[in-house]
């Protein structure tokens, strides 16, 4: 499975944010790294209420018009996507984590299962 291969390579800037997320230090949100989404895998998401967290090295600079279409297929699942760059998660974590819980204030809790079992449902087929 890709996304079990890439929770084993994660990079610098996806282990200090998994580290920050995975404690639940925003809001009280469970997320889950390297999350199969359509026929995407985010770096980071949050069932509850939508939320997409993707980090974007340098290769990203080359691929806008992909990062677009794919941001814009999670959004018709269901999902906001924030974007990241990985300079930004290593200096300044901090302010990453603020604006992460700034935008999930903004977002309607869903039902978590529901939306669960939908994306199994979606990565089964």
């Amino acid at each position: 499975m890709r996304a079990r291969e890439l929770r084993k390579t994660s990079t610098d800037a996806e282990t200090i944010l998994w580290f920050r997320l995975r404690n639940r230090q925003l809001l009280d949100l469970k997320f889950r790294r390297q999350r199969p989404i359509g026929k995407y895998v985010a770096d980071f998401a949050c069932l509850e209420i939508g939320l997409v967290i993707e980090l974007d090295g340098g290769q990203h600079l080359d691929q806008i018009a992909y990062d677009a279409k794919r941001t814009e297929e999670m959004k018709q699942l269901g999902f906001e996507t924030l974007r990241f760059w990985d300079h930004e998660v290593l200096q300044e974590t901090d302010a990453v984590m603020e604006r992460i819980r700034q935008f999930a204030e903004t977002l309607t809790p869903t039902l978590s299962r529901k939306r669960e079992r939908e994306q199994d449902r979606e990565n089964q087929t």
